[in-house]
């Protein structure tokens, strides 16, 4: 019977040796283009993980979420879930990954739906973010449970959808079904590229609505008979930049939110359209000349754990209001798109310490804690399935998602693949494994 020191080194061991496996397995996952929207080949990655998964002893279960935001028959909502259980009871362990990734987008220099290896990199949409940190989970939980087969508890990883759009059809639906309920699963790891030092706590609020100012049509060539809801879309603007933005610069967190410039309260304008729609792209007239009589913009406010979500409504509105009172003929509705509240999980609990732990004892330095500019998948996780034991931690740099030539190191998932395994052992095992 080996000591643990011992079955610690041969886990360290089978790890290095999983490096051209990791490749093999990131460039399988990048070759099947799960292009989100509309939601593509969603049921051919799970193929493609349950292949990998069933004969390392794990039962796989498909959810389908139907009913969900997004799903339909022509592009269903498909989620798998893989739980290994092992020879005694405990604790679970659920790794997350989101399967889906955006359009490649124009500039790149290699084929972004075939994993590229050049070096110590790995190129392809969703490289970073963040198939490269599933195949790390994947490494890592298979050669934990070779190395500790008689853990006690169990690893379940998972392989969910549509976080780029929400996550509605992924971890929503499967919190909402009761999967991430904490009598089933007490320790969440996210392996989002936040890079490999540094542990990720939470994230932002954030509140999307559309503002919609309203008109009167007209012939172009005599405006002052019409009303021009662009021109009152552009006060809205005016205002924003008067008054909204100057006191957003002025709020500051406590949280550490990376990079910088996050940590402040922020507002993006995502959309605004007004007038005539975009015709096709074969049509070649001109447009007709019309007075706006709508216009519509999408509004981004992040907001931080200071701040109220009532407030932060409150705010726009009086901006709105305001504007009514000033402007003549000026008229809106607002529709609120939908909203996240700021979550940062302690770090006292206990995913944290084990993370972090595992990232002392691998990469010899102190474990940074950080907070994510934007949502992920882990407010789900705590608002609908109520589990507060949840990090994000995955190779990767989060400044290269969603742009050409996305890469992830192939070092750096080795070097996550034995913090996430370290950290198995330190949930999963005695005490005196770790």
């Amino acid at each position: 019977m080996p000591t643990e020191q011992q079955r610690l080194q041969q886990l360290n061991a089978a790890i290095e040796q999983s490096r051209d496996d990791i490749i093999e397995l990131t460039c399988a996952l990048i070759a099947v283009p799960t292009l989100n929207p509309p939601g593509a080949c969603y049921a051919e990655i799970c193929d493609l993980l349950e292949s990998r998964l069933a004969p390392s002893g794990f039962k796989i279960e498909r959810v389908r979420a139907v009913g969900a935001l997004g799903d339909s028959d022509k592009h269903p909502r498909w989620n798998l879930i893989a739980r290994h259980e092992g020879r005694n009871s405990g604790e679970c362990v659920h790794f997350n990954s989101h399967t889906d990734v955006v359009l490649a987008g124009e500039g790149w220099t290699y084929d972004p739906w075939v994993g590229t290896v050049v070096g110590d990199r790995i190129y392809g949409r969703g490289t970073c973010d963040m198939k490269g940190g599933l195949a790390a989970s994947i490494v890592a939980a298979e050669c934990f449970i070779r190395t500790f087969p008689d853990y006690a508890g169990a690893v379940e990883i998972s392989g969910t959808c549509d976080e780029e759009s929400g996550g509605f059809g992924g971890v929503a639906y499967l919190a909402e079904h009761g999967w991430f309920d904490p009598d089933r699963v007490q320790h969440v790891i996210i392996p989002e590229p936040l890079n490999k030092d540094r542990i990720c706590l939470g994230h932002r609020g954030v509140w999307w609505a559309e503002i919609e100012t309203h008109g009167h049509i007209a012939h172009g060539s005599m405006p002052f008979l019409g009303d021009c809801a662009i021109r009152h879309m552009g006060s809205v603007i005016d205002a924003m930049e008067r008054d909204i933005y100057p006191a957003l610069a002025q709020r500051r967190t406590a949280m550490p939110v990376v990079p910088d410039g996050a940590r402040q309260s922020t507002l993006n304008i995502n959309s605004i359209h007004g007038g005539l729609a975009e015709p096709d792209s074969d049509y070649t007239g001109l447009p007709s000349a019309l007075v706006a009589d709508r216009c519509r913009m999408i509004i981004d406010r992040r907001f931080l754990i200071e701040e109220d979500l009532d407030e932060v409504r409150d705010e726009i509105h009086g901006m709105l209001n305001q504007l009514k009172n000033d402007r003549d003929r000026f008229d809106y509705e607002i529709k609120e798109l939908f909203n996240v509240l700021p979550t940062m999980t302690d770090k006292s609990a206990p995913v944290v310490g084990a993370v972090a732990s595992a990232i002392e004892s691998t990469l010899g330095t102190e474990a940074s804690f950080v907070v994510s500019p934007g949502t992920y998948d882990q407010k789900h996780i705590d608002r609908i399935g109520k589990l507060k034991d949840c990090i994000a931690y995955g190779p990767g740099i989060l400044d290269l998602a969603h742009q050409p030539d996305e890469y992830i190191g192939i070092q750096d998932m080795i070097d996550s693949a034995h913090v996430m395994s370290r950290a198995l052992v330190t949930l999963l095992t005695p005490s005196d494994a770790s």
